[in-house]
């Protein structure tokens, strides 16, 4: 079976878009089956995503329960949600397990995109704060993207904010000056290394890793990304693939048309090497061309292993939109286990 998925993998390849401002594209594609929507926006607890869900962190509470945090879109802005599942197709929405700071205080206006890691002892999370989003009824987030940081006993919450810690932020003249947005934590032997978002103010994006041997205590970030800004990538979901001992490193891409920017795939990079990554090694795994709803937007990726597949889970808007707004959540697969195009 590995043999015969591998001949049908190397078979999705000679694909090269172009983007109007020469930002590179795939040569390879590793095309996912989409499922279509799983959890729509709208009907979260006291109205909390009725502007939208989106930016999803699939996580295991345990050896049947998946949850998920998102961003719900709301009256008070985007909070981090909960939805729990057990299938990951159907999802019971609990509500915002973060909310705003005050008025003084860095996640003012937003407290999103909140990531995990479980130590073996407690809970930790590493979440977006801002004290800057658009006018209402929208409040998307705007720069600064901080990482900020709470904790918990259980994967439900609730979640402690521990304004004493502050993980890494933004440094002026460099290539993280607007964003140090958290990401995907893997434990490599003594310390923890956390593929971050970093972009500046052009803005040009990518990931970055910032390494630890305490995640209660102070980050080094490296001096250089893992791959050039000019990829235009953000957020990361990770896998690792045991029979070829393989990391795959999913993430979404922000392309450019006539329209502007806006997350238009999910591509995925891949090494053997956690430190050192090829950015010619990568290859679209959703886009407009085999998502079933959204033709032209796609949104971050979280992934998780389900039975014998890979679930990819995404937030898209559907139809032809672009819109930050009124995204819904989605889910495609990959058949296990993963095999690197040729």
């Amino acid at each position: 079976m590995i043999r015969i998925f591998f001949l049908v993998t190397i078979m999705f390849v000679s694909f090269c878009p172009k983007y109007k401002d020469g930002r590179p594209a795939c040569k390879y594609r590793m095309d996912a089956e989409d499922a279509g929507i799983v959890m729509p926006y709208g009907d979260g607890p006291d109205s909390c995503d009725i502007l939208g869900a989106r930016d999803l962190w699939m996580f295991k509470a345990d050896d049947s329960t998946y949850c998920m945090h998102y961003d719900a879109a709301g009256p008070k802005g985007w909070l981090t949600s909960l939805a729990i599942s057990k299938d990951l197709v159907h999802w019971e929405k609990r509500g915002p397990v973060l909310q705003l700071g005050g008025k003084d205080d860095p996640d003012s206006k937003s407290a999103s995109y909140g990531t995990t890691y479980y130590d073996g002892k407690k809970w930790h999370m590493f979440y977006l704060g801002t004290p800057n989003v658009s006018s209402w009824p929208n409040l998307i987030p705007s720069f600064p993207y901080l990482n900020m940081k709470a904790e918990s006993n259980s994967p439900f919450g609730p979640w402690k904010k521990r304004r004493d810690i502050t993980p890494f932020g933004p440094k002026e003249g460099s290539f993280y000056s607007s964003t140090t947005s958290p990401g995907f934590i893997v434990k490599n032997r003594d310390e923890y290394l956390m593929f971050f978002s970093a972009a500046d103010f052009t803005v040009k994006r990518t990931i970055c890793i910032a390494r630890t041997t305490d995640l209660d205590g102070p980050w080094t970030i490296d001096p250089a990304p893992i791959v050039p800004r000019e990829e235009q990538i953000e957020n990361t979901s990770i896998y690792y693939e045991e029979s070829n001992q393989t990391w795959f490193l999913f993430t979404n891409h922000i392309g450019f048309d006539k329209d502007g920017e806006y997350t238009d795939a999910v591509w995925v990079y891949w090494s053997k090497d956690l430190n050192k990554w090829d950015p010619e090694h990568k290859a679209v795994v959703l886009d407009g061309q085999n998502c079933n709803w959204s033709k032209r937007c796609i949104g971050l990726p979280s992934v998780i292993k389900y039975k014998n597949k890979l679930a990819v889970l995404y937030d898209a808007p559907g139809g032809n939109s672009t819109s930050h707004m009124r995204r819904s959540i989605g889910l495609a697969y990959l058949k296990l286990p993963l095999a690197v195009p040729k």
